[in-house]
């Protein structure tokens, strides 16, 4: 048998020993979930960095190409018509779904640039359809980059028109509109933003006096539903001109609004449309309409026009105005140009033109 010291004296190191284990084990368990904390949060955070450093800034905000379209678009300050738009035509569902969708984004300063009142009247439940068909002539199926973007590509659009890509002096464009700010990544796809709004050939919309005009609709039958034109559509069917207008054409027209026929001297019109001044009404109107399609960018100062009257009209263009000079050097300002027609184009000008 030991006759060494008690017993006592061996417990005493093994217990110090053991709470030394315990706790050196319990502190490296402790350090180890902090630095795995720290670099999951880490982890999360490099995540979310990487998302915000593969796009670039829409508006001055960031772009998570882990959201979808649509939230990223909210997101945007500088696309909240846009949103607005979707929201009216009923499309953030689709837009939301996992696509891939390429989709040409109008900003702000596009959806302005169209004539005033334009937006305010496809918002409306009634123009819902028409709405739906500009929006998604603005999308495509499949996700296609900058660099998948090809000089002359045609591309199918969701609504069922083409889109052709051009390039040139290195920039990129969808139907003639420049692409400002490519490739910003989404979860569902790809956006480009652009400086313009996309309008289907078959389906050119804009405003005149606050009433849709389409250009899938011929002359007379967009004419008759602007109110500031009330005077034009009552002078053409007192000429019989309704079947001409409605022809094939193409016709350029120039169409006096309301306030134009109000400068002429009292009772004029009223003489006018009177059925023994047939003729001379004809000829006056007449005088407003060119054979062809001459939008507002194929007019030059000096230009001369040969109406279907006979006599010519002479293009003035100054300060940005485009201008028409009569046989009488009276002028006519186009106060609104560009309005497309299935037959043609009209432009709405703020003075009758009188031939000799």
């Amino acid at each position: 048998m030991y006759k060494g010291g008690s017993s006592n004296n061996w417990i005493i190191p093994l217990v110090l020993l053991a709470v030394l284990v315990l706790g050196g084990l319990a502190l490296a368990s402790a350090n180890k979930k902090d630095k795995d904390s720290k670099l999951s949060s880490n982890s999360s955070s490099s995540k979310a960095s990487d998302a915000m450093m593969q796009n670039p800034m829409v508006g001055g905000a960031a772009m998570l190409s882990n959201r979808t379209i649509v939230d990223n678009a909210s997101a945007a300050p500088n696309l909240t018509t846009l949103v607005a738009a979707v929201k009216a035509a009923d499309l953030v569902t689709t837009l939301s779904g996992t696509g891939p969708f390429t989709v040409f984004a109008p900003t702000n300063d596009a959806f302005a640039k169209l004539p005033a009142g334009t937006v305010e009247t496809l918002v409306k439940p009634e123009n819902k359809a028409t709405l739906t068909k500009i929006l998604t002539y603005h999308v495509v199926s499949g996700k296609y980059t900058a660099t998948d973007l090809k000089d002359g590509m045609m591309l199918t659009t969701v609504q069922g028109e083409k889109l052709m890509v051009t390039k040139k002096d290195g920039k990129t464009m969808v139907g003639g509109v420049t692409i400002s700010t490519a490739d910003v990544m989404q979860s569902n796809g790809v956006v480009h933003v652009i400086d313009s709004i996309l309008t289907p050939p078959s389906n050119m919309v804009s405003t005149v006096g606050g009433s849709m005009m389409y250009g899938n609709k011929d002359i007379i039958d967009n004419v008759v539903n602007a109110p500031n034109l009330a005077t034009l559509v009552a002078a053409v069917k007192a000429a019989g001109l309704v079947e001409t207008l409605k022809g094939a054409g193409p016709f350029t027209v120039f169409g006096p609004d309301n306030d134009a026929f109000a400068k002429l001297p009292a009772g004029t019109v009223e003489n006018l449309i009177k059925p023994e001044n047939k003729a001379a009404l004809t000829k006056i109107l007449t005088y407003h309409v060119v054979s062809g399609r001459y939008v507002a960018a194929d007019f030059k100062d000096g230009m001369m026009l040969k109406t279907v009257q006979g006599q010519n009209l002479t293009v003035k263009v100054s300060a940005g105005k485009v201008m028409l000079m009569d046989s009488k050097g009276g002028l006519s300002t186009v106060t609104q140009a560009d309005v497309m027609q299935s037959n043609g184009v009209a432009h709405v000008v703020d003075t009758v033109l009188m031939p000799n």
